[in-house]
């Protein structure tokens, strides 16, 4: 009956809700199926973005759809499971079934569960819809409890938001509990966590690689990669369109210090949060300008896919009089402020310069050898 309602709601004009809703009870829905389906609808055309055409027959819950992983990053994550040995992985707060799918796309059996019966039965649904489900087992269960002996390889996505919805930013406050969290790879060497893209380096168990995502320059998550599944000690993983660029090493290395050079690149979140910088700069010849921040300055401007590439074509006044003037008498109307390394607030710098030229502008806010400063760019076509 969900499945009729929601069918109708779809077919209806993408406009009014009342007016939808209305049309629904006229069509004979009562009106908590005809709320439900109104419902479905919106949630399966915002998840076309992470799960493309499957998204037409997945259910969803607000809360889920939000935190699930986009279905480009869980089927590489299941690719590279299934090539390291994996056959049987269990899934520990699998969501509403992302992950899931993917490992059972990928050849793996899958137990999955989820604390609460309402997702795990989203789950399950979504499982079914795509035909998947000769493969998984879907349960309401505290992934504590779960018995490992009979996988290869685990799967652990703790919860990081409260039941009011709000993050969690502590690992000791995840669900499960950070320890058991941690030490799933002392029972399952095949363990695979996912974690927030702001986890502390040294929470990462011993040994695991920590791996950061970007999706189209958005850092979506970080994972840690343990036991025989660790390649490198740190990689920045990066999904650009229908491209995977991947860079790795040791996540220690300092970057080279020098000069402001002609040409300056932003690297890429994933970049940055894996502590690839050195790594990244030495694949453009670059170096930085303060040792505390991620900025890359090359002589010449090289391709890639790990940063944004911009000109250097001056170093402004760092005062607020002297840079309205600077960016004055360039005619500059329209700024766009770049900031690494720098207590100012954008928006109110903005405000406070109070441009009305006719000109776009670039300018980066930074330290260069440890002092104030802002570079006027011009971004490079790549």
């Amino acid at each position: 009956m969900l499945e009729q309602a929601i069918q109708a709601a779809a077919a209806l004009p993408d406009g009014d809700p009342l007016a939808a809703a209305s049309a629904l009870r006229a069509a004979g829905f009562p009106p908590d199926l005809a709320a439900a389906a109104l419902t479905q609808v919106a949630l399966r055309r915002k998840a076309v973005t992470k799960f493309g055409a499957d998204a037409a027959v997945m259910h969803f819950t607000r809360a889920g759809l939000e935190q699930a992983t986009r279905a480009p990053v869980a089927a590489r994550r299941a690719a590279r499971l299934a090539a390291a040995g994996a056959t049987r992985v269990a899934d520990l707060g699998c969501g509403i079934g992302a992950d899931t799918i993917a490992f059972a796309r990928a050849g793996l059996r899958v137990h999955a569960v989820d604390a609460s019966p309402e997702t795990a039965s989203t789950a399950s649904a979504n499982v079914h819809a795509l035909g998947l489900a000769a493969g998984v087992l879907v349960e309401a269960r505290d992934a504590t409890e779960v018995p490992l002996d009979e996988v290869d390889a685990v799967f652990c996505d703790p919860a990081r938001r409260t039941s009011g919805g709000r993050r969690v930013f502590d690992p000791r406050a995840y669900s499960p509990p950070w320890d058991f969290v941690v030490g799933l790879a002392a029972r399952v060497p095949m363990t695979v966590l996912k974690l927030a893209p702001g986890i502390d380096h040294a929470l990462l168990p011993p040994g695991a690689e920590g791996e950061w995502v970007s999706v189209d320059g958005d850092v979506v998550e970080a994972a840690a990669w343990c036991g025989p599944l660790a390649a490198a000690p740190r990689r920045a993983t990066l999904f650009q369109g229908s491209q995977v660029f991947s860079l790795t090493g040791s996540g220690t290395t300092a970057a080279p210090v020098g000069q402001v050079g002609n040409f300056v690149y932003d690297p890429d979140g994933a970049v940055v949060r894996s502590h690839l910088v050195a790594e990244f700069a030495a694949t453009v010849d670059g170096t930085i300008a303060d040792p505390t921040i991620a900025y890359v300055y090359t002589a010449s401007a090289v391709p890639t896919p790990f940063g944004r590439c911009y000109e250097v074509l001056d170093q402004l006044p760092v005062a607020l009089k002297r840079l309205r003037a600077a960016l004055r008498a360039l005619d500059v109307g329209s700024l766009t402020i770049l900031k690494r390394g720098s207590a100012l607030d954008v928006e109110e710098l903005r405000r406070s310069l109070r441009l009305s030229g006719t000109r776009p502008a670039v300018i980066a806010l930074t330290r260069v050898a440890g002092a104030p400063a802002v570079l006027l760019l011009r971004p490079v076509a790549q």
